[in-house]
């Protein structure tokens, strides 16, 4: 609780003591900017649910669904968010069955369906298997999505994959993570998850600095850069 209001004074404040505070006040103006009152939004690895709680506020008319693999986790949202949003137990990929999924017990903000890098001391892993599914085979077509979180820990080019005929007939607004020592050990490169966002799905990536200062949109070659130097490591994808 100390932690949230601390967090939340330093967002009030814009005092950016981290990488990832920056990240987390940047965010909550793009989703007050981004969201309306009827959106529709999707949270991928929920994990506490503090960005569903801002979904759930800003968009008090809307549908919205939360992805959570990690049981416990995944058991306090359904008991704290079941009448008020979808909640699924499903790590969201390209395709559908059964994996195994690697829970960091003592930092399980790090887990994920591939072992990464942990940019903690003694990581407590436990193997564990989950379900998988893609975002196309759970979501009703004739569902409109407007918003979508994604922070998988390096899975995200598999999500965004598994969702391509949403994204195609939606064109949402999506805030994802993609940084080194993550999307790399997934075999994803930056090249590859442009192309598919702005050639296949006709969608703008931008940090999201950027995007809140209407500044023009990343070139190939500039979130390339973005990636390989780690300047950056969350980004948004827009039409």
């Amino acid at each position: 609780m100390l932690k949230n209001i601390l967090r939340n004074l330093l967002n009030f404040l814009h005092l950016d003591l981290t990488k990832n505070l920056e990240y987390d006040r940047l965010t909550k103006l793009i989703m007050k900017q981004e969201i309306n009152s009827d959106s529709n939004c999707i949270d991928i690895g929920c994990h506490k649910g503090e960005i569903l709680n801002i979904m759930l506020k800003l968009s008090p008319n809307g549908k919205h669904y939360a992805f959570e693999p990690i049981p416990y986790l995944f058991d306090n949202l359904k008991n704290n968010y079941n009448s008020k949003a979808i909640i699924y137990p499903y790590a969201l990929s390209n395709e559908n069955g059964k994996t195994t999924f690697q829970l960091v017990k003592n930092a399980p903000a790090y887990s994920g369906l591939k072992r990464r890098k942990y940019n903690i001391e003694n990581p407590d892993i436990e193997e564990i298997e989950v379900e998988i599914k893609t975002l196309d085979d759970v979501i009703q077509p004739e569902t409109p999505i407007h918003f979508i979180k994604i922070d998988v820990e390096g899975g995200e080019f598999n999500v965004l994959k598994g969702a391509r005929n949403l994204l195609i007939k939606n064109k949402p607004t999506i805030i994802f993570e993609f940084g080194l020592g993550a999307g790399d050990y997934y075999g994803t490169t930056p090249q590859e998850l442009f192309v598919f966002l702005n050639s296949d799905i006709n969608l703008k990536i931008n940090t999201l600095k950027s995007f809140l200062r209407k500044k023009k949109s990343l070139t190939k070659e500039s979130f390339i850069e973005a990636f390989d130097s780690n300047s950056e490591y969350y980004f948004i994808a827009y039409p």
